[in-house]
């Protein structure tokens, strides 16, 4: 019961973690990224023209979902008694907001419905605003080093927290037609697009797909490369469910194994009499595995009771509290996943009754005459 239970929960918190720190990610960058191709390694994005021809090819590739434009510019923000360097993320109105409106712990997100109004609104992270110790409705000052310096004055309409701190400590996000006006781009000119992907698992053959009708001058990359240790670490927690999975089998096979034994020792004066009335050694061998069966069969069933039963508290109440800091989420995230506890739980079964027929072979050892003088 309590191998099962552990190994369900290890799969359901890895599988949680592991889509919670993604969709934070992918939340915020996107999917895939088109940039202009050139030498410029800088935050700052080399600007193209925006390529509508390009954007319909896109669109059309099965798996993608969306194609917006952005810009990238760092500034400083600047109040009455604190400075922040940041990087400010610059969209349209046709950005998609889903992911902001969820993590938005104050305000609401951008308002393109007047395009003035719009270039002075400001999103900020939490982190930003307790560095700087601002709030919904605050005004400020951002410089953006260039020649000539440029300053701009921003209102604060809203405060998100992706839990990410190498997001949330870098950027804000404002009007795309800000940036283009600050760096003197021509009017259709972006700092290039953020793809969005319907099946995140299909990113590779979507990427190669993207690839084959980028136009020359551009290139992408996936948000895998662009956040590679993030990433990287999430897939080293795969190795971590093997160990747990492989220790609890093990423990929960050396129980049975255990108490098997035991059973045979204790009815050793049955198998004896059962022999001398000429029962095969196959036949009791039968009669302790089918005993051994309902034994696993009923610490299975106790075992997901207990592994789901927890699993379901905790997506529902989040009651095992995380270090945000630490692992970007401040619960213990839950997701099952139907189709892998019934292999869990069949693998568990097949395994545990194949191990059992070595012990069960104690049975051919026991000569009826001793077994029945055996006390």
């Amino acid at each position: 019961m309590l191998g099962l239970g552990v190994m369900i929960l290890t799969l359901a918190i890895v599988r949680g973690f592991k889509q919670e720190i993604r969709e934070k990610i992918r939340g915020f960058s996107g999917d895939m990224q088109v940039v202009k191709l050139d030498l410029n390694n800088s935050i700052e994005n080399s600007p193209f023209t925006a390529d509508n021809n390009f954007v319909k090819k896109a669109i059309a590739v099965n798996n993608i979902g969306s194609v917006v434009p952005f810009a990238m510019k760092p500034g400083i923000i600047k109040t009455h008694t604190e400075i922040e360097g940041v990087i400010l993320k610059g969209v349209d109105k046709t950005y998609n907001w889903a992911f902001f409106k969820k993590n938005l712990i104050a305000g609401k997100v951008l308002d393109f419905t007047d395009t003035v109004e719009s270039k002075k609104q400001l999103l900020i992270s939490q982190l930003t605003a307790n560095r700087l110790q601002l709030k919904v409705g605050d005004k400020i000052l951002m410089y953006f080093v260039q020649v000539p310096m440029r300053t701009r004055a921003f209102t604060i309409t809203g405060i998100y927290s992706t839990g990410i701190e190498d997001v949330d400590k870098q950027y804000v996000v404002g009007d795309l037609s800000l940036i283009n006006r600050l760096n003197n781009w021509k009017p259709d000119e972006i700092g290039g697009y953020e793809i969005g992907i319907n099946d995140f698992d299909d990113i590779n053959n979507t990427a190669n797909n993207i690839d084959n009708i980028l136009p020359t001058k551009l290139k992408s990359y996936t948000v895998i490369e662009n956040y590679g240790v993030i990433f990287g670490w999430l897939d080293l927690l795969d190795g971590n469910t093997k160990v747990v999975l492989v220790l609890m089998i093990l423990v929960a096979v050396i129980n049975m194994i255990s108490a098997l034994l035991i059973m045979i020792v204790e009815r050793t004066t049955m198998v004896g009499m059962l022999k001398a009335m000429g029962a095969s050694n196959w036949a009791i061998q039968k009669v302790f595995l089918y005993n051994a069966f309902y034994l696993i069969g009923l610490g299975m069933l106790f075992g997901n009771m207990f592994g789901i039963g927890i699993g379901v508290f905790q997506s529902q109440t989040h009651f095992f509290k995380l270090d945000q800091a630490s692992y970007y989420m401040s619960f213990v995230p839950i997701q099952f996943n139907w189709i892998e506890l019934l292999f869990l739980n069949l693998g568990t079964l097949v395994i545990c009754l194949l191990v059992m027929i070595g012990p069960s072979m104690l049975v051919t050892r026991i000569e009826p005459v001793k077994a029945i003088q055996f006390k």
